[in-house]
């Protein structure tokens, strides 16, 4: 099964590819939207984003709503970059933690992490985990700063327990209720038959409550 699936991914039609991406750009500017709500924060130009992502996002609505996004996450000051201190590096470990979980469940689903949707450096061993992760990077965010406004910035040994425990946050997907591990095991299969059947059928999450939402990293 597995040489098939991967037959089946390296031969996937760009078309299905390119809906995929807008798919999960979709679902992660839609978990930033309620992300923002979680902390009283408007949503509305984020969910205005999300109903105008093209096939690709050729229209790199991905970054427009990162612009919007990041000043009322993080404060009008803070600028995402993976080599500044503080804030910046909890955020590294958090995706880090994140990105591990999501290349288990790449290679659980017997496909190949390096061929990835959108992105596809050579040198990335991992390009589809970076694909699949990226509608649960709010959480991280969330729980970054939660862990940020308690304790501070710095990633102590707390913040990483925290952040390894996001793995097991309840999230609503297909009708129930199940750990992030699972939703990103489910994605990566709903993904594996996409490509067998030549269709979409990607099983993405849906956002938790605001009220969930809220209590990340506390």
């Amino acid at each position: 099964m597995q040489n098939a699936r991967m037959r089946a991914q390296w031969d996937a039609p760009q078309p299905l590819i390119k809906q995929a991406w807008k798919q999960i750009v979709i679902s992660k500017i839609t978990m930033q939207a309620t992300a923002l709500a979680a902390i009283s924060q408007p949503r509305a130009p984020l969910d205005m984003i999300a109903r105008n992502v093209q096939s690709g996002d050729n229209g790199n609505a991905e970054a427009q709503a990162a612009r919007i996004y990041w000043p009322l996450m993080m404060g009008k000051s803070f600028r995402r970059d993976v080599d500044l201190p503080d804030i910046n590096a909890l955020l590294n470990y958090g995706y880090t933690v994140l990105r591990a979980a999501t290349a288990r469940a790449v290679v659980a689903a017997g496909l190949h992490p390096t061929i990835g949707l959108f992105h596809s450096n050579r040198a990335n061993a991992f390009a589809l985990a970076d694909d699949l992760m990226e509608p649960f990077r709010p959480l991280v965010d969330l729980t970054a700063r939660a862990i940020a406004a308690e304790a501070g910035p710095k990633v102590s040994s707390e913040a990483k327990n925290r952040m390894a425990g996001l793995i097991a946050l309840d999230l609503p997907l297909i009708g129930e209720t199940s750990p992030l591990s699972v939703a990103l095991s489910r994605l990566a299969v709903s993904l594996a038959q996409s490509f067998e059947a030549k269709r979409l059928i990607l099983a993405l999450p849906k956002p938790p409550s605001p009220l969930v939402l809220s209590g990340l990293g506390r």
